[in-house]
C-alpha cells in the first residue's frame, strides 16, 4: 500500500514538473530574426542582405540621400523597407534611417543611401546587379569610397559639366561612405599636399580626408589607385597620387559639390575614374 502511494506521489510530482517546464518553454519569447543581415561573399566580402539572404544595393544617383529611381527603374530595382529593424552584430542602428520617396512610399537607408533589390536576383546570394551600368553597387558596411553620379552645382549655384564649364551634365565623382564629396587640388603634386598649412589653420576650408586606410571601394575601381600620405603628422588619402579633400562649405551635406567653382571653376576638381595621375 505504501509502495502504491509513493508511486502515485512521484508520478504527481513528475507531472507537475513536466507541466511547469512546458509552460516555462511556452512563455519564452522567440527572438525576431535579423531583417537586415550581413553575409560573406567570396568576391565582395561582407554585404547587406534582407532576412531571406536577398542582396541589397546602392544607386550612385542617390548621392543627395533621395531616391532618383522611379517608374520603370523602380520596377527593375524594387525598394527595400522594414518598419522595425533587427540587426546583427557588426551593424549599427545609427547608420540606418528611412526616407519618404516622391511616390509617397517609405524606403530604408543605410549611411544615407536608399536600399534596393535587383529584380533579376532570383535566389539568395545572387548579386547580378553589382556594378550594373557603373551606377549600382552591392550595399556593404566597409565602403570608405563610394561613387556618385549627379549634376555638379558650384558655390555660386551655377551648374557645371565635367569640363568645369557652365552646363547640365551628370558627372561621376568619388564620395566617402556617407555621400560627402571628395576633391583634388590642381596645384598638388604626386603624393604631395601643396595646400594644407603646417598649423592646419586653413584645414577648415579644405579639410583633408584623414581616413587611416581605404577599405571597401566600388568593384569597378582599382584599389592600387588609392594610397595615403603623411601631412604634418596626419594621414591623408590619395587617389592616383592626388591628395583628397572635403570642402568645408559643403557642410558635410550629402551630394553638395560647392567646391567645384571655388575660387574659379576647375581649381578643385572632383575625383573619378577619369582623373589622370598626378605628376611629381
Amino acid at each position: 500500500m505504501k509502495r502504491s502511494m509513493l508511486s502515485m506521489t512521484w508520478a504527481g510530482m513528475l507531472l507537475l514538473t513536466v507541466t511547469a517546464c512546458t509552460h516555462d518553454h511556452e512563455d519564452m519569447p522567440v527572438p525576431a530574426p535579423n531583417n537586415v543581415q550581413l553575409k560573406q561573399d567570396n568576391q565582395l566580402g561582407s554585404i547587406l542582405t534582407d532576412v531571406n539572404g536577398k542582396t541589397l544595393y546602392f544607386f550612385s544617383n542617390d548621392a543627395n540621400g533621395q531616391s532618383a529611381c522611379s517608374g520603370g527603374c523602380a520596377t527593375t530595382w524594387p525598394i527595400f523597407y522594414v518598419d522595425a529593424l533587427n540587426l546583427p552584430a557588426g551593424l549599427a542602428s545609427a547608420d540606418f534611417g528611412s526616407i519618404t520617396r516622391a511616390d509617397g512610399k517609405p524606403q530604408t537607408t543605410y549611411k544615407g543611401w536608399p536600399l534596393y533589390y535587383y529584380a533579376k536576383d532570383s535566389v539568395a546570394g545572387d548579386k547580378k546587379g553589382e556594378a550594373f551600368g557603373s551606377k549600382w553597387f552591392t550595399a556593404k558596411p566597409d565602403y570608405t569610397i563610394m561613387l556618385a553620379y549627379t549634376q555638379l552645382i558650384g558655390n555660386d549655384t551655377k551648374h557645371y559639366t565635367s569640363k568645369y564649364v557652365e552646363g547640365d551634365e551628370v558627372t561621376p565623382y568619388f564620395t566617402d561612405a556617407y555621400g560627402h564629396t571628395l576633391y583634388t587640388f590642381k596645384n598638388d603634386k604626386f603624393n604631395a599636399n601643396k595646400y594644407t598649412k603646417s598649423d592646419f589653420s586653413n584645414n577648415g576650408t579644405w579639410p583633408i580626408d584623414t581616413l587611416n586606410t581605404v577599405q571597401g571601394i566600388p568593384s569597378m575601381c582599382n584599389s592600387a589607385d588609392f594610397n595615403k600620405i603623411n601631412v604634418f603628422g596626419k594621414t591623408q588619402i590619395t587617389y592616383r597620387g592626388w591628395p583628397l579633400y572635403y570642402f568645408g562649405p559643403d557642410s558635410l551635406k550629402r551630394g553638395n559639390t560647392k567646391g567645384v567653382s571655388v575660387p574659379t571653376p576647375g581649381t578643385w576638381p572632383v575625383a573619378n575614374q577619369n582623373t589622370t595621375p598626378a605628376v611629381p
